[in-house]
């Protein structure tokens, strides 16, 4: 008689890397561990102006006091991320650097270092596919990982290899992580939140009621900040409280998709595979100027920083071997109001010169009376370098305004 083994449980865990850009600072500088500290702001010139004052020591001797504070930045920064410490005091990602002088003027302030964060996140995911080979990529610092067919991914209802990717990448890198291993994407991102830092959670089906209703609906990935007023305006604040509504009435209130979605989500229902390979859409390089910038009487140096962020996007195609043919531009206003222009072009590009000239023309077709905040470039209608769709004949296409040979507005 043939005896059929039962399929495992399916066991999806999410790695989120504990306060990341900040804990890659204290690699650097392990005497702020403990310390209220953000990450974010201008460009990055502490590290020179440290190390210039106290050539000689090693980073770690360098004194606190050296280190500049939140108190004394000057700028329209936003920060990246915040210490566990000064996240006490109410500061938080993407909150303005002067708003969160005023909750914690004492936090350190230091910039992003975007090649060390670059390299070692690139080392945390070669050290976890080398124990659980299906990895979905997140971002810098953010994860989804099969465990249900690797070796000790059953254990503890995953957490014996969860300890174990924890403990690897702790080795490889001095960075730790928090992992949440449950059922689906959805619960396990909502569980890697529940024991940060350095934490392990372990959640079932069975788990949905007691820990996973009572969370505030804010918590589940998709329900943004304007979706999470109108559920509160509407009597719900609970992920129970969602779950507890009928799903034609939350169809009539949200609309099919996103009524539906949010039943079935308040039901810890989601079967999305983990997908290890995904195509970017777009890649866009954007800056948040130090003070704001008028299109006439600062028109050299937006040029200039225009023309940067082009050959910035460029490269990025070139190094990830993408080429495109959708060029944008993004503003943002003293007034906090954006404003986005797009063209397609006839080919593919992955040449700074040409997303320069089509960025330029876009430009063309915003107001520039209001000085700017934020510049942004995008090139998107991405293709691999070198596909047969990359190598296609150039096309023709109605809407595409030829490229003009003329001098853009900055």
């Amino acid at each position: 008689m043939t005896v059929v083994s039962p399929s495992p449980l399916r066991r999806i865990a999410h790695l989120d890397m504990d306060a990341f850009f900040a804990s890659v600072e204290l690699l650097r500088y392990p005497q702020l561990k403990g310390l209220p500290m953000v990450i974010g702001g201008g460009r990055r010139k502490v590290d020179e102006i440290v190390e210039r004052d106290h050539a000689g020591r090693a980073l770690s001797e360098i004194p606190v006091e050296a280190f500049p504070l939140l108190k004394d930045y000057v700028g329209r920064g936003v920060i990246t991320t915040a210490t566990y410490a000064a996240r006490q005091f109410g500061v938080g990602s993407a909150m303005g650097m002067m708003k969160a002088a005023k909750l914690c003027p004492q936090a350190i302030v230091l910039p992003v270092d975007f090649d060390e964060v670059r390299r070692l996140s690139r080392l945390f995911k070669s050290v976890i596919r080398e124990i659980a080979p299906v990895v979905e990529d997140r971002g810098v610092d953010e994860v989804y990982i099969d465990f249900t067919e690797v070796p000790g991914g059953q254990r503890e209802g995953g957490r014996v290899l969860a300890r174990l990717i924890q403990k690897s990448i702790f080795q490889a890198t001095g960075l730790t992580c928090s992992i949440g291993v449950a059922p689906n994407k959805l619960i396990a991102k909502l569980a890697s939140e529940f024991d940060k830092p350095n934490g392990i959670s372990i959640v079932y089906a069975s788990d949905l009621e007691p820990r996973i209703w009572p969370l505030p609906c804010r918590k589940v990935n998709g329900i943004g900040p304007k979706a999470d007023e109108k559920l509160k305006r509407l009597g719900i604040a609970t992920v129970g409280q969602l779950a507890a509504r009928d799903r034609d009435w939350l169809i009539a209130n949200f609309g099919k998709a996103t009524g539906a979605w949010m039943h079935e989500v308040s039901w810890g229902r989601d079967d999305r595979p983990v997908v290890t390979e995904s195509e970017p859409v777009s890649m866009s390089r954007e800056t948040t100027f130090d003070r704001d910038l008028h299109a006439v009487r600062d028109r050299a140096e937006l040029g200039a920083i225009f023309t940067h962020l082009c050959e910035k996007v460029a490269e990025d195609l070139r190094r990830k071997g993408y080429v495109g043919k959708t060029i944008g531009i993004k503003l943002r206003y003293d007034d906090f109001k954006s404003a986005t222009r797009d063209q397609t072009i006839d080919r593919f590009t992955d040449d700074g010169k040409t997303i320069r000239q089509i960025g330029g023309q876009c430009l063309k077709r915003v107001p520039l009376e209001r000085p700017l905040r934020l510049l942004g470039v995008r090139v998107g209608a991405l293709a691999k370098a070198g596909s047969p769709e990359a190598l296609a004949p150039a096309g023709t296409r109605a809407a595409a305004e030829p490229v003009s040979t003329t001098a853009s507005l900055f």
